[in-house]
């Protein structure tokens, strides 16, 4: 058990209260921020919040927990610990039409080499690769409407979220992937390039 919290485990998944009680404040504040920047009347807030929650809140959740549950398999102590101050200027900031989120990261500790750190970095970029082609395949399934507003969102949003992260330098994803593997950071950086300035011509 790690200093630090006391886990319990739901499968071979383990976690905390306190993290659970993170990831929901992060995922209803990262939705509010996005459903704000969606625009419209106040009953409009709330079916965008619904797609922000099921596109970037997702999106931006399972590309931490892809981190966490890579770090648990190497048996490193992880968990998801959210930026409070981070998510109260993301709200702040969607009054003006724009969301910088930086809703939080996962905290790992444990032994770990350049190879491992550079597969747990890698997690939550395929993550965000796997969401947008599952969000893609809906919208080329020609859906209704509002499901067809979700999925292309949900595309354009895990695509630039990939590549994004997959930048090779300071704290980001791609500069341990890059240091680890530059043949496993060229096919996940291009396939996201791919993503974003491919997929969008797809889905119009």
């Amino acid at each position: 058990m790690h200093p630090y919290t006391n886990q319990i485990n739901i499968g071979r998944i383990a976690t905390s209260k306190k993290e659970i009680i993170d990831i929901l404040k992060a995922w209803l504040a990262v939705s509010a921020a996005f459903g704000i920047v969606l625009g419209g009347s106040l009953s409009n807030f709330y079916s965008n919040f619904i797609i922000a929650a099921l596109t970037v809140g997702v999106g931006f959740l399972l590309h931490e927990l892809g981190h966490k549950f890579a770090a648990q398999r190497y048996g490193c102590f992880a968990e998801f610990r959210s930026f409070d101050n981070m998510l109260i200027l993301a709200i702040a900031m969607s009054f003006f039409g724009f969301v910088f989120a930086a809703p939080g990261a996962v905290m790992i500790s444990g032994r770990i080499n350049r190879k491992k750190n550079g597969i747990i970095s890698a997690a939550g970029p395929l993550v965000n690769i796997a969401l947008a082609l599952a969000f893609l395949a809906l919208a080329l399934a020609d859906p209704p409407k509002i499901f067809k507003l979700m999925s292309s969102y949900g595309f354009i949003i895990n695509s630039w979220l990939a590549l994004f992260n997959m930048m090779p330098f300071w704290l980001f994803d791609g500069s341990k992937i890059w240091k680890w593997n530059k043949f496993a950071y060229s096919v996940i950086a291009g396939t996201a390039v791919i993503l974003v300035f491919g997929g969008n011509f797809a889905i119009r």
